[in-house]
């Protein structure tokens, strides 16, 4: 094993902790080539994570060649409902649970993150229809999407390529916590963060009516505070899935 080098490592320490970070404020958050180790953007960033309830019984489960079927097939398709979009700043896997993060600096994209949402709860049911009839247990999962201005900056190991974005702030971290309690706790399958559902709920009135204050239940929660409740899917989509699935 080569030796670490503590005196080189202390130099570094102390580079990073002098050194001035430019912070840049804009609405809109630029694409990755824009970071350097030198600087960081606080801009408007919206997340997304769906996240697999009772995945540890999944994982656990004696057959690896059934659970490999459906891990692939979750997170193939997730992958293609949220990576279709120029405002996407991150996609990933962690573990059970598929995320995207993206750069939203207006109401219209905020919609758009709700749109996400509902889709994704319409394609778990075609899902669940298909695991069903291949014999397969059915999957629940929990969505969340939450908003927030974060600081980005990138971080890493300077000259090495192994480096990444960090997200500063309550966006992501607040999406994720969100997505673990969607289907638990009496919760629908989609909740969304008071920030996110202000942002989106007036143009979703405007297109469908005051009903649509009526399919959400705000709802609290200690270690989150406030956020909205509901299980909302794509009408053609899901007109298509009871219609028999027919190309």
């Amino acid at each position: 094993m080569s030796v670490y080098d503590f005196r080189e490592g202390k130099k570094r320490i102390e580079e990073i902790l002098y050194n001035e970070l430019e912070v840049i404020d804009q609405n809109k958050l630029p694409s990755e080539r824009e970071f350097t180790f030198n600087n960081g953007y606080y801009s408007w960033v919206s997340s997304i994570f769906i996240d697999i309830r009772n995945s540890t019984a999944l994982f656990n489960s004696e057959d690896k060649v059934k659970v490999a079927r459906i891990i692939r097939c979750f997170t193939s398709e997730i992958i293609e409902i949220l990576r279709n979009d120029e405002n996407l700043r991150e996609i990933g896997i962690r573990g059970d649970c598929v995320y995207g993060i993206y750069t939203t600096p207006n109401k219209n994209d905020e919609y758009e993150m709700a749109e996400k949402a509902f889709y994704i709860n319409t394609f778990i049911k075609m899902l669940n229809k298909l695991l069903m009839k291949k014999g397969f247990d059915y999957l629940l999962v929990g969505i969340g999407v939450a908003s927030a201005q974060e600081l980005v900056v990138k971080a890493g190991r300077k000259d090495t390529g192994i480096n990444n974005q960090v997200w500063i702030g309550k966006a992501v971290s607040r999406a994720a916590n969100l997505s673990s309690i969607g289907n638990k706790e009496g919760n629908g399958a989609i909740l969304f963060s008071e920030l996110s559902y202000r942002d989106f709920i007036d143009k979703l009135v405007n297109n469908n009516g005051e009903k649509a204050y009526d399919w959400f239940e705000r709802k609290y929660n200690n270690r989150i505070g406030y956020y909205y409740s509901c299980n909302l899917i794509d009408t053609d989509f899901n007109n298509w899935i009871n219609e028999g699935m027919y190309c």
